[in-house]
This record gives structure tokens, sequence and C-alpha cells, in this order.
């Protein structure tokens, strides 16, 4: 579990990393769009694991592999805005986040079942116990 400490730093972090990603790095995503959907930090603060969902992009790996070749960029355009609020910048990990897929995944599950009505021929027990 995280301390509060922890989630107040990755909230920051999750905030400055999608500035960072919509006004300086958005050459990387083209016309789609990129949401930092969560960042969990280490206990020592030292390491960022920050999860990544896309729009409107198909080859989600291909942008993670040039967002993996851009991380001492986006690590540096983290350090210039957050210097001056803590000791150590954090090593940036990034993750995508497919929880909306598998959430269409399941969902499109539920949707293909086929549950038959239940019968009304069920002896309702308290009914019949009083006749």
């Amino acid at each position: 579990m995280e301390t509060k400490r922890q989630q107040k730093f990755g909230r920051q972090i999750q905030k400055d990393l999608s500035d960072i990603f919509q006004k300086e790095f958005k050459m990387i995503f083209g016309n789609g769009m990129v949401t930092v959907t969560e960042v969990k930090i280490s206990p020592d603060l030292s390491v960022a694991r920050c999860y990544l969902s896309f729009l409107l992009i198909d080859d989600r790996e291909a942008v993670m592999d040039q967002i993996d070749l851009a991380n001492k960029a986006i690590r540096n355009a983290l350090a210039n805005r957050i210097r001056k609020q803590v000791r150590i910048i954090p090593n940036l990990v990034f993750f995508l986040d497919d929880t909306a897929a598998y959430a269409a995944k399941i969902e499109a599950l539920f949707e293909g079942l086929v549950i038959p009505p239940a019968d009304g021929d069920m002896p309702n027990r308290v009914t019949d116990e009083i006749d």
C-alpha cells in the first residue's frame, strides 16, 4: 500500500507527464492522444511506474518503443519541472495500460451470453408451506 507521500508525488508526476506529452513530445503520437492513467512510486521515490493509455493509435507497441527511446529526454523535461520540489528525480518506467481494451473484451463476452428466462413454474417455498 502506498503512503500519502507516494500518492501525492505520483499525482504530481502524472500531471506533469501529461503536460509534457501534450506539449513537448506530441510528435511521437502523431494525431493520437496519450493519457497517463496512473503513476505508482516506489517507497524510496526513486522509480516511477507510469501506465499509459492511447486513443486513435493503431500500433501501440511502436509508440511504446519510441517512448522508451525518448525516456532520457522525457525524464529531463520532468526534472526541469520538479527540480526544486524533490531531491531525487525518479527513473521512469512506462507500461501500456490495457484496462479499457480488457473491459471492452469482457463487455463483448457478456453481450454474447444467452441466458434463458427463469421458469415461472418453480415452487415458491413460502406460499407452498402456508397452503
